[in-house]
């Protein structure tokens, strides 16, 4: 068949969900492309008839993602994933001929496709899991409970946050950190309403570090847009060490070069609390 006729995007959207969310039904395709169950189940019929090795029908409408298949149609990993979690935005990305821009890409951690898909089903169900963890602290495997509310995207690494319940207290987990299987282990009774750090929203104020010149603070000053030298960003308090490292703010210490720090946090004594380490 032509390729050109293909839905190539309705298929890599499909094949998307159902690598990363462990399934994907013919619902999915009809409420993020208006189409009808019809043509979902027609395109469903064609991939699995050009590639019957990729999907396996687990249901009536329901498919998964079969062990060491290939895309075909999608070209993305966890990031694309995680978009579309966030926004519900999709779209195919294809390079242009004789493009003059280009964006960095860096290497992606591995994360487990089962793992993601398990805990996105409890998030999405509000469900406990016993988890396998380690760390760079303890390399030894560690098993936990948790309760997931959110996953987040922060630098180049992806987190999953929710309640620990050997830590007793909310908690981030680096995804590429998990080992094994992820076990559900029924209803949870912590849900991210409780979560005091994610609720609360904080205001980070930034300025040019007061050891560069006047000169040099206004080059900052103009590179951000600050208003009377100041930059103010809001955020959830849970992510506010997240985004200071991500603007290479130091809070600790000042770098021995201002022209390396660039950056100050004016405002630490107000969100101290909600420092690492701090």
């Amino acid at each position: 068949m032509n390729s050109a006729r293909l839905p190539v995007e309705r298929f890599a959207f499909l094949e998307m969900l159902a690598f990363w969310m462990g399934a994907v039904r013919n619902k999915d395709l009809e409420n993020q492309f208006g189409i009808t169950r019809q043509q979902a189940y027609k395109d469903f019929a064609l991939h699995q008839q050009l590639h019957p090795d990729c999907l396996i029908k687990t249901d009536k409408a329901c498919y998964e993602y079969s062990d060491n298949a290939k895309f075909h149609y999608f070209c993305g990993g966890l990031d694309d994933f995680i978009l579309w979690l966030d926004t519900g935005h999709f779209a195919i990305s294809t390079p242009l001929p004789n493009a003059f821009a280009y964006r960095l890409k860096l290497p992606e951690r591995h994360v487990s496709r089962r793992i993601v898909a398990a805990l996105v089903q409890a998030i999405q169900q509000r469900l406990r899991v016993e988890v396998n963890y380690i760390s760079l602290s303890n390399p030894e495997e560690e098993g936990r409970i948790f309760s997931p509310h959110s996953i987040v995207k922060a630098g180049s690494r992806f987190h999953v946050r929710g309640y620990c319940e050997k830590s007793k207290a909310y908690r981030d987990f680096v995804l590429s950190r998990f080992r094994e299987e992820v076990q559900i282990e029924g209803p949870s009774p912590y849900s991210i309403e409780q979560d005091v750090a994610w609720q609360a929203h904080v205001t980070l104020i930034l300025s040019p570090d007061p050891r560069l010149t006047a000169e040099q603070s206004k080059v900052l000053a103009h590179d951000f847009q600050m208003e009377n030298g100041l930059l103010h960003i809001s955020t959830r308090a849970a992510l506010a060490d997240y985004l200071l490292k991500e603007m290479q703010v130091n809070t600790k210490y000042l770098d021995g070069k201002p022209e390396a720090q660039q950056l100050v946090l004016v405002n630490r004594d107000d969100i101290k609390q909600w420092l690492f380490n701090s």
